[in-house]
């Protein structure tokens, strides 16, 4: 009976064995490294949060991400390359593994979350969707908009939000949709829809492109809550903390008042919590595989949230976008990080 039990239970592990997956032996950040640079999901062209500018360099407040790892890693923000994915795209081309992380505009949602291989890391922006229409249309309310026709990109959650505002509010929509942002945009001026949908950051930036800005409307109302961040594949642990703290040092310099113009200074702080986040007291950057002045590296290179935020969506931005529910927990928003300690 024992060689039984013995048998059965040695089959039983066999069996195990064979059945759980095969993960490669290499991390994430173990082949970025052997690569020489990292591979980042972009948008196809997203004012104020990735687009290319003239010279054809990607720059914004998501390519920041992108930036801030490169420079946490290779102590270089330029050793970053970038794929546009339109928002069909976006999560499959990420859980192939052909780029190692998502910071593009892809709203937090249990679904995404639990049921496409990739997980969510942190909060880098809270938007909402909304709609903007023609002036002359004489619409000032998403109410107003019963039985119009609505421009939406596929593959994105403002379908599905559309779809349930309708549902609840006993509303009619004519929904055109497109398989990318450019031509949902297209069509849009092209008069081919009565409004447009989706973030209400994403639609600051798209007015300012328009033809002819002022002929057109952002109505005021918000009928989403959509938390936008980077996104990496499930089953590496050690790269999906170093992506989330990554952007929780961003908003931890912000709110420490560490600055690219200060950064020297601050390196003789003798605030313990400054000395932690700048790698002068703790090995927080050696438990991320990094090195102890990851965070110094991210500030020289891009700044923190706060200057980030400033320069590709704030006031030295042509978008000119509040602060609002993104201001930092002490200022009376919503971003706040846990503590580097």
């Amino acid at each position: 009976m024992k060689h039984l039990v013995a048998g059965f239970a040695a089959g039983l592990s066999l069996a195990i064995l064979a059945a759980a997956p095969a993960f490669a032996a290499d991390s994430v950040l173990d082949t970025i490294k052997q690569r020489g640079y990292i591979i980042c999901g972009t948008s196809q062209g997203v004012p104020g949060f990735s687009s290319q500018d003239d010279k054809g360099v990607w720059r914004g407040f998501d390519t920041d991400i992108c930036r801030s790892l490169a420079a946490a890693i290779f102590n270089d923000p330029t050793k970053a390359k970038y794929i546009p994915l339109s928002s069909k795209d976006r999560l499959a081309t990420l859980q192939s593994g052909d780029i190692d992380v998502l910071p593009r505009t892809t709203t937090w949602t249990l679904g995404r979350d639990v049921g496409h291989g990739v997980s969510f890391t942190a909060v880098n922006y809270y938007d909402g969707q909304g709609f903007i229409v023609r002036k002359k249309l004489g619409v000032d309310s998403v109410k107003q908009l019963d039985g119009a026709s609505i421009c939406v990109a596929q593959g994105t959650t403002t379908e599905l939000t559309l779809a349930d505002y309708a549902r609840t509010h006993n509303m009619k929509f004519e929904v055109v949709a497109f398989a990318d942002l450019d031509g949902t945009v297209q069509a849009y001026e092209a008069g081919r829809c009565d409004a447009y949908t989706t973030d209400l950051s994403s639609l600051a930036g798209t007015r300012t492109k328009l033809k002819n800005p002022d002929e057109h409307l952002l109505i005021k109302e918000v009928i989403s809550k959509e938390p936008l961040g980077p996104w990496v594949r499930k089953g590496d642990i050690a790269w999906f903390d170093l992506v989330r703290w990554t952007v929780f040092a961003l908003l931890d310099a912000e709110e420490l008042g560490v600055t690219q113009a200060n950064l020297d200074e601050m390196l003789q702080s003798k605030n313990p919590e400054i000395r932690r986040l700048l790698g002068q007291e703790g090995n927080f950057g050696e438990s991320l595989g990094l090195t102890k002045d990851w965070v110094v590296r991210i500030i020289r290179a891009v700044g923190n949230y706060g200057e980030s935020f400033d320069r590709n969506l704030g006031e030295g931005s042509p978008m000119k976008l509040p602060r609002g529910i993104n201001a930092l927990w002490t200022q009376g928003g919503a971003q706040y990080a846990p503590p580097i300690r």
